[in-house]
Formats: structure tokens, C-alpha cells, sequence
């Protein structure tokens, strides 16, 4: 323990402050939450160009969730024994890779790769950029935590969809901008303070483990229906969503499909914020009828052909997401004692990952067989079925 404590010692000090930290650190985590979600503007370029099917895309876009599972499975502690800077470091390296390899990319086997890579990079750092946030700012960093994600995937989808309209060969110059964005910040994040102590174990905590509570378990299952809605809900949209925005509508641009999509994410992060004072379980019963009401009005615009109802409808759906997933941890996470948290968030994300990725492979190996408003609309009331189910247990479970 010694020699590992004196070669942290050893390394240069960053002239960084605290807050300068904090602050590099929230917009590298939002980079590559935007890095994620960069691509979707981009499937129907990539459909027409390399002849993908609505159910290649959708693995093109769970081997990206399944990947960044598996990041947090295993190394999502993995700075607790190495460091901060060398993690977040690592994670940015590889986002550099795979936006590379995106650029260079000429069939569905690539884009899968890139897509793993960046999923992979994406878990580390979500991870270690989160402890790194709390670390520097106690006091602010839940807040800060909680809409890095949505705020990230919000620019990302919004921001590439602008690119994919208006700039020039967009497949090349959208990944270019994130892969200069990664590096510059790598090399700003070189100058960090350490705020993990160095100890043995590294090799360890790399198998994959979770763990619920006994005192969480029946509240946690009581909340995994609205869990399973709102994040199936965000896999279909940053799936198959602008593919359903042309075929609604009629309308073609990527940046229509793009805006729908990121009003999503945005209204989930005005809600995460404006609501955060709210009590968790009425924040959660609330979150739940906004979803299901969402959901039931974007049906209803896809229906009629309106794509402003579409857009009422899923700023609905995302302030409901925002309030579901905060509402949820908040119920759940103060059931934990303080050696057991890692393991239940884990456990929690294993079922929100899972929920946002497999239901969309499903719904893009139906698309072929019934079209792809039909699989919506299916889609759609499974989403708002799971949600009232919720309700129903959230319910039951304050009645006992």
C-alpha cells in the first residue's frame, strides 16, 4: 500500500482547480452521452448506403447498450483502484477509436464494432466521470449527475441531426467533431486532480457482480414496470423514432427526426430539475401518468399524421421519463445502506440498459413482418400497459 500511495505522490499535481474540474469533467460526460446518441440522425443514410434493414439497425444500436452494460458491470469500479485520471483517460482514448473507426466505416460489421467500442467507453466513463463530479463537488453532484445523461443525448441527437441536414458529408464531419471535442478534452482532464486514493484489488473488481438488498428488493420490483416503460421507451426513439417521424408525416429531413428525438431528452432533464424538490413518491406517481398520457398522444399524432402532436406528445413522454427515473432512484437508493449502493445502482441499470436496448431489437424484427407504424402503435401500449401496471403496484405498496 505504501509504494502504490507513494507513486500516486510521485505524479505531477494538476494545476487544475476544483471547480475547473467539475466543470471539464460534466462536459466530457456529456460528450459522450452525445456521442451515443450522434448516430441515430445517421441510420437512414446508412440504410440507403450499405442496405440495412430497420432490424440491423436495431442491433447496430443494442450492441452499443449491451457493451456499455458490460463496461459497468466490470469496470465501472475500476477508479477506485487505479485513479480517476487514468480511467477517464482510457475511456476517452477509446471513444477516439471508435469515432474513427465510424469514419471510416463501410458496413453493418463496422458500425457494430464502432458501436461496442463506443458503448464500452461510454460505461467506463459514466462511471468514473460520475465519481470524479462527486468527488470534487459534494453538494452539487447528484444534480449534476442526474442530467449530464440528458442533457449529452439532448446535443447529441439534436446536434447531429443539424450536422446531417446541413453539413457537408455529415457521416464524416459529425464523428470528426466529436473525436476533437474527446481529445481536447483528454488532454485539459490530463491536468486533474487525483481524488482516488490508489489500493490493491484492481484485477478483482473487474467480475461481474450485482446485489439487491433484502430491505430493497419488493420496493424494487414494485418500480421495475415504469422502469421497463420509460427506458424501452427511449430505445425506440433513439432506434427507430426518425424513421417513424418520415413515414408518419412524410417529412424527410433529419433534423425533424432529430428534434423529436431530443425533445425527449430534453423535457427529461427539465424535469429532473425543476421537479427535484419534489417528494420521491409523488414525484414517481406523477412521472408515471405523464409517460403513459405521452405516450398515448404521440399514438394518437402518428395516427392523425401530425408531427406537432408528435412532438406535444413526446416532450409529455420525456417529462415523465425525467420524473420516472428520478423518482425511482430516489425511492429505491435511501433503502440502501452506504456499502451497498454500487451494487444496487447496478443492479438497477442491468434492468434499465436491458429495457432500453431489447425491446427495440424486437420491435425492428417486427418492423419487416407488420410496417413500422403498426409495430409503434404496439410498441406504444406495451409501454403505456407497463406503466399503469406500475402505478397500480406504487399504489398498493402505500395502502399496505
Amino acid at each position: 500500500m505504501s509504494l502504490c500511495v507513494a507513486c500516486n505522490e510521485a505524479q505531477p499535481r494538476s494545476e487544475l482547480s476544483n471547480i475547473t474540474t467539475t466543470v471539464a469533467a460534466v462536459i466530457t460526460a456529456m460528450t459522450f452521452s452525445a456521442s451515443g446518441a450522434a448516430p441515430t440522425p445517421l441510420y437512414h443514410q446508412y440504410q440507403e448506403s450499405f442496405g440495412l434493414t430497420p432490424f440491423a439497425i436495431t442491433i447496430i444500436f443494442a450492441s452499443y447498450v449491451l457493451s456499455l452494460l458490460a463496461a459497468l458491470l466490470t469496470v465501472g469500479s475500476l477508479s477506485d483502484y487505479i485513479g480517476r485520471r487514468p480511467a477517464i483517460l482510457a475511456a476517452l482514448i477509446l471513444n477516439v477509436v471508435s469515432m474513427a473507426i465510424f469514419m471510416a466505416a463501410d458496413s453493418a460489421a463496422a458500425l457494430i464494432a464502432a458501436r461496442a467500442l463506443q458503448g464500452f467507453a461510454t460505461g467506463l466513463a459514466t462511471a468514473t466521470l460520475g465519481a470524479a463530479i462527486l468527488d470534487n463537488d459534494r453538494s452539487r453532484g447528484p444534480v449534476l449527475n442526474s442530467i449530464t445523461a440528458f442533457g449529452g443525448l439532448t446535443a447529441g441527437s439534436l446536434g447531429a441531426a443539424i450536422l446531417v441536414t446541413y453539413a457537408p458529408d455529415p457521416s464524416q464531419f459529425v464523428y470528426a467533431v466529436l473525436l476533437v471535442l474527446s481529445a481536447v478534452e483528454a488532454f485539459i482532464l490530463w491536468f486533474m486532480p487525483e481524488t482516488a486514493r490508489l489500493r490493491a484489488g484492481a484485477l478483482a473488481s473487474l467480475r461481474p457482480h450485482i446485489s439487491v438488498p433484502a430491505q430493497a428488493r419488493d420496493v424494487l420490483v414494485r418500480v421495475t414496470p415504469v422502469t421497463i416503460a420509460s427506458w424501452a421507451l427511449g430505445g425506440f426513439y433513439f432506434s427507430l423514432m426518425p424513421a417513424l417521424v418520415r413515414v408518419a408525416t412524410g417529412v424527410s429531413l433529419p433534423v425533424i427526426g432529430g428534434l423529436v428525438v431530443s425533445a425527449l431528452t430534453f423535457s427529461g432533464a427539465i424535469s429532473v430539475l425543476s421537479l427535484r424538490s419534489v417528494v420521491p413518491g409523488r414525484m414517481l406517481s406523477d412521472g408515471i401518468v405523464a409517460l403513459a398520457v405521452g405516450v398515448a398522444t404521440t399514438l394518437i399524432g402518428v395516427r392523425e399524421q401530425l408531427l406537432w402532436l408528435m412532438l406535444v406528445g413526446t416532450v409529455i413522454s420525456g417529462i415523465g421519463f425525467g420524473a420516472a427515473f428520478s423518482g425511482t432512484l430516489r425511492t429505491v437508493l435511501p433503502l440502501a445502506k452506504a456499502d451497498e449502493r454500487a451494487g444496487l445502482l447496478a443492479a438497477f441499470y442491468v434492468e434499465g440498459y436491458l429495457s432500453f436496448s431489447l425491446p427495440a431489437v424486437l420491435a425492428g424484427l417486427a418492423v419487416p413482418m407488420v410496417g413500422l407504424t403498426v409495430a409503434a402503435y404496439a410498441y406504444g401500449t406495451a409501454v403505456i400497459v407497463m406503466a399503469l401496471a406500475s402505478m397500480l403496484a406504487v399504489g398498493f405498496s402505500r395502502h399496505r
